[in-house]
């Protein structure tokens, strides 16, 4: 679809939502808007299982605009530089070591300011926000982390939020909100002092953002982050989302999603099949502080960790996401209670090979577990405090379809619920 003809289309996509009482999606101002496109996509994927009338309508009208169709996220969304950059030009994919304002060195890629130590050389022009060597840093909000427990090194892609934009290699949603409840939109994401803020209005209004050009297939993917008290139905999310763009079949690793009020419980899902059945856990943890949230995927196995201590892991291959995925941080509208609004802020995110140091270890017994087959085990208790202090009961299960998922959340949220997070 040429450029004029998406315009025309979201134009008319948004007279429609407004026409059916949904909040209308914001029309891509020129050429190709990478933002745009996958958070269309994304919707596209969140309203499965929904019959209700509003969301026919608007899956109609995203499939009118050719949402559906293979292709309608182009190549270049996934090549990085495809959004509004951070300050600093180019998109670093050497290998080249810089410590930014944390101790140790690491390879960093990403536009972005930080001073850099140690060898190496950088393509682009950006000078890099790397941060140690994957350890917490003098400078981390969080100490302790997967990285540093399991040896995993440097880490080969890392955003440390320096500057006062999101960088290049990130496209920001723009366009519906999670199954078409309020608006996606780049002006709930800012960047100031080192950390990244996402934010849940109370008009609906809420964010999210792809690390589109850094995608891989088995690894390890690390954030640090923080979620004060908010409202139960603005949810913050990390997950892994299929770069084919092909939900469910491509999967959906979400491995941290919190939708408790007071941020005091931390969900997982792990979702697989043409029918979007999906594994699922919970953990008590204080997300109200700062803490790291990981995950390690192998062909084996995939496995949650907060503060570098398993809490979750499937061990059926066949859950396995098929293709490459790349991460997703999100705040997502759940259309319910938006009272009082929420937050959630990151220090930074770090991407790991899948070789090198240990993997997780299994995840203890202990917990009750419902689980539908074998290869699902939860932890019961593992050390997931604030700074790894307090101790928490973890438990997960398994399901079967739910409604849909998409970045973010698909229809999670306590199994075949249709209520998932997903963008």
């Amino acid at each position: 679809m040429s450029s004029n003809l998406l315009v025309g289309a979201a134009l008319a996509l948004t007279t429609s939502l407004a026409a059916s009482g949904l909040s209308p999606a914001a029309a891509p101002q020129d050429e190709v808007d990478c933002g745009f496109r996958i958070t269309v996509v994304h919707v596209l994927a969140e309203l499965s299982g929904d019959t209700s009338p509003e969301a026919e309508k608007l899956r109609q009208d995203l499939i009118d605009i050719g949402a559906d169709q293979p292709g309608f996220v182009p190549d270049e969304c996934y090549s990085g530089g495809a959004s509004t950059g951070d300050s600093g030009s180019g998109s670093d994919t050497g290998s080249g070591s810089r410590s930014g304002n944390d101790s140790g060195s690491g390879t960093g890629s990403g536009p972005g300011n930080g001073g850099g130590s140690g060898s190496g050389n950088d393509s682009g022009g950006g000078a890099g926000t790397g941060a140690g060597s994957g350890a917490g840093g003098s400078g981390s909000k969080c100490t302790t982390t997967a990285a540093d427990k399991l040896g995993w090194g440097s880490p080969k892609v890392e955003d440390d939020f320096e500057g006062t934009e999101v960088s290049g290699d990130w496209n920001m949603y723009d366009g519906p909100g999670h199954a078409g409840n309020g608006v996606r939109t780049p002006d709930a994401i800012s960047v100031t002092d080192g950390i990244l803020t996402i934010t849940g209005s109370e008009n609906g209004d809420a964010g999210g953002m792809a690390w589109s050009a850094n995608s891989q297939q088995f690894g390890r993917w690390e954030g640090c982050a923080q979620s004060p008290p908010g409202a139960a139905d603005l949810h913050t999310l990390f997950l892994l989302w299929p770069t084919a763009e092909d939900w469910p079949e491509g999967g959906e690793v979400d491995f941290m999603e919190i939708s408790d009020p007071s941020r005091q419980e931390v969900g997982g899902f792990l979702h697989y099949g043409a029918d979007n059945s999906q594994t699922e856990g919970t953990t008590q943890v204080d997300a109200t502080e700062w803490n790291a949230f990981a995950v390690e995927w192998t062909p084996e196995k995939v496995t949650y960790l907060v503060n570098g201590e398993p809490w979750f892991e499937d061990t059926d291959p066949s859950h396995n996401p098929p293709g490459p995925m790349h991460l997703t941080i999100q705040l997502d509208n759940f259309g319910g209670d938006l009272a009082g609004g929420a937050e959630m802020h990151v220090d930074w995110v770090r991407q790991y090979d899948a070789e090198g140091g240990e993997t997780s270890g299994g995840v203890g017994a202990g917990a009750d577990v419902s689980a539908g087959q074998d290869g699902v085990d939860a932890g019961a208790d593992v050390s997931t405090g604030g700074s790894g202090e307090s101790g928490s009961d973890s438990s997960s299960s398994e399901s079967g379809a739910s409604g849909g998922g998409q970045d973010g959340r698909s229809q999670n949220s306590g199994g075949d619920d249709g209520g998932g997070s997903d963008e």
